[in-house]
């Protein structure tokens, strides 16, 4: 092992365990396109499932085909045809979608089945349970197209793929319904993972795409991708976009996660298929990889209750052991817990700063300003500044200062004056550490 390995290794493992926590017990539904498979990436992809399905989370697996049965189509002589972006199902394309859909199955069965000594899924014991969850009608005849045997979901039988999921299986959903006489229907991946969200008010839905995600401009490619957009600001997107035909159109997989966070999905997410472990990335990393549609923001600046205390103990230990901040006990913190500004993401808190008034002089100290190494640079620390800010004024008070050994310059920076330790409020003064020599900076409130 690498000398260097576990100074990567074990700070990384620990950021991780919140989400690990955060997680164990949620549904998840995945959409698979046949796309991923046609690319050789299903076992890598299913042994990442396999990882999220032994870190607890409840797993609904949906599978596309649409290059499976192009290529059933094409070996027949039998052109496809698309109308609204949805696929025309004559006999013969129903056929060959049955024949895809099988082979499909067996395959991502096999790759659940692998127990290959040194990768994830070793010792790993994965029942994969798929069956008749659907209920379907067709499409119909829509500006005058007969799509025949293309259909859509009419119904989930939620509490059977709830009883299934909560026995530790997998459920493993193809994009065929059938009608209450028997009759089959060819649906889209997406609408059938759509559905099985909403059916089972999943924590999220996940599609797996052959796009990056949202980009923030969403007409220039070069520009960065949203990794977080709200549902209103996605509403809005898509009423702005041109109708989707094709998987990599914008609105394509946009219209189905404003879909599913409209009806009660807590987060909706388009990952790129491209990227190796996008679904690891997505679910146990701070900023995620793809866009993730989420009904509102996932990060708040709020004033910290009791239950943050371990939370904020967490997030500035690492900053006392190396002298950037002050120790301070956790009862300390539990007495002071209503002084606290906290900002928090997705349940996990990521920065932190306490306001001691010192009403008779008419400043504060800002205290524990602390934001997590994990995130430093995204202007969170400008945020809690802000923050801290307004709590002051609304007190009365006239400026804030703060005591420090190392980030002088950022306060600076931010309209603080180096000061004499005499200018500090008596019952401060008192309290002064000589030794420490901590400068003081004021900043006055306007």
């Amino acid at each position: 092992m690498s000398l260097v390995f576990p100074h990567t290794f074990v700070p990384w493992f620990r950021s991780v365990a919140p989400y690990i926590h955060a997680y164990r017990g949620e549904t998840f539904v995945v959409g698979m396109p046949g796309e991923l498979v046609a690319a050789g990436k299903l076992n890598a992809f299913v042994q990442d499932l396999s990882i999220l399905h032994a870190m607890g989370i409840k797993i609904v697996l949906v599978h596309g085909f649409r290059p499976q049965v192009a290529e059933q189509l094409a070996a027949k002589g039998h052109a496809s045809h698309y109308s609204h972006g949805l696929r025309i199902t004559d006999e013969v394309t129903l056929d060959c979608a049955q024949e895809a859909a099988g082979q499909l199955r067996f395959e991502i069965e096999a790759a659940f089945s692998q127990g290959l000594p040194n990768t994830p899924m070793a010792n790993a014991t994965v029942r994969v349970v798929s069956g008749n969850f659907l209920t379907a009608r067709p499409v119909g005849i829509v500006d005058g197209v007969d799509f025949k045997h293309s259909g859509i979901v009419r119904k989930v039988d939620a509490a059977a793929i709830q009883r299934a999921i909560d026995s530790g299986a997998i459920v493993l959903l193809s994009p065929f319904g059938f009608s209450p006489t028997g009759e089959a229907f060819n649906l889209t991946m997406e609408e059938v993972a759509t559905s099985a969200a909403i059916a089972l008010q999943a924590d999220k839905l996940l599609f797996m795409t052959e796009v990056a995600g949202v980009h923030e401009k969403w007409d220039d490619p070069s520009s960065p991708i949203d990794t977080e957009l709200a549902l209103a600001d996605a509403e809005r997107m898509l009423a702005a976009l041109p109708r989707p035909t094709q998987p990599t159109d914008v609105a394509f997989y946009l219209q189905h996660c404003v879909k599913a966070c409209q009806a009660g999905v807590e987060r909706s997410h388009i990952l790129p298929l491209a990227v190796d472990g996008a679904l690891l990335q997505e679910v146990y990393t701070h900023d995620g990889i793809g866009t993730m549609v989420v009904d509102e923001k996932l990060e708040s600046l709020r004033e910290a209750t009791p239950d943050d205390v371990g939370g904020i103990v967490a997030l500035i230990e690492p900053f006392e052991r190396d002298g950037t901040l002050v120790k301070r006990d956790r009862n300390e913190i539990e007495r002071d817990i209503e002084a606290y500004t906290v900002i928090e993401h997705d349940g996990v808190i990521f920065g932190c700063a306490a306001l001691y008034p010192y009403v008779e002089a008419r400043t504060a100290e800002m205290a524990a300003l602390t934001v997590s190494s994990a995130v430093q640079g995204q202007g969170d620390g400008d945020r809690i500044l802000k923050r801290i800010e307004q709590r002051a004024k609304a007190q009365g008070l006239t400026s804030i200062f703060v005591l420090t050994t190392r980030t002088m310059h950022w306060f600076i920076k931010r309209g603080f004056q180096p000061v004499d330790p005499e200018w500090l409020p008596e019952e401060r003064k008192r309290k002064y550490n000589r030794d420490r020599r901590s400068q003081v900076l004021v900043k006055k409130l306007v």
